[in-house]
């Protein structure tokens, strides 16, 4: 459990990734799914940092 917890901030990045991809192939782009995509990234980066300063 506590490897996956280790992980949570990437596997978050990477679901941002896929609500920026999908609708870049799809050719539907709007500001919501952008920002929405963005902002789990930023999520992701900040909570992989966090984190893994804390498990360790």
């Amino acid at each position: 459990m506590k490897d996956l917890i280790k992980y949570l901030g990437v596997i978050i990045l990477l679901i941002g990734v896929v609500v920026l991809a999908v609708p870049t192939f799809q050719g539907t782009l709007n500001n919501t799914l952008l920002i929405v995509g963005f902002t789990l990234i930023i999520v992701g980066y900040l909570g992989h940092i966090v984190i893994n300063k804390k498990v360790e």
